[in-house]
């Protein structure tokens, strides 16, 4: 898939989710605080279905946690798009920036089967920059 198709994959579901928020005079109740509070619930209830397994791999999980994955899943990216939404953050170009950050922070031949961060690699990171985003 290309650049283009996913973000009008995220445009559209934008759309969708306005339509629907509309539909039920939503909008008003979501605002940046709220839809923030919001996804950290789902986000926790995501987390739930984790809880307590050894990895969380597909065949520690039975057909309902599976489902039960799969919404809360769509619960959280509902919730980011929304934020995003009434954030004006254009979701594909903060991923697309956040990708070019930490490729600059951990760059292949450091952190190729690593999983320390940034600064385990020097004292300032391989930016030389201090942590402007957090991970």
């Amino acid at each position: 898939m290309n650049p283009a198709d996913q973000r009008s994959d995220l445009t559209d579901l934008r759309d969708r989710v306005r339509h629907f928020s509309d539909e039920r005079d939503w909008r008003r109740f979501h605002t940046p605080k709220n839809l923030a509070m919001a996804l950290s619930v789902e986000v926790a209830e995501l987390v739930e279905h984790f809880q307590w397994l050894p990895t969380g791999a597909d065949h520690e999980l039975d057909d309902a946690a599976r489902i039960g994955i799969r919404h809360e899943m769509a619960d959280v990216l509902v919730y980011l798009i929304q934020l995003a939404d009434h954030t004006g953050v254009d979701l594909h170009q903060a991923v697309l920036e956040k990708l070019e950050l930490n490729a600059r922070k951990y760059p292949v031949q450091q952190a190729r089967g690593s999983a320390r961060k940034y600064t385990a690699y020097n004292e300032t990171g391989t930016t030389g920059e201090p942590d402007q985003i957090n991970n």
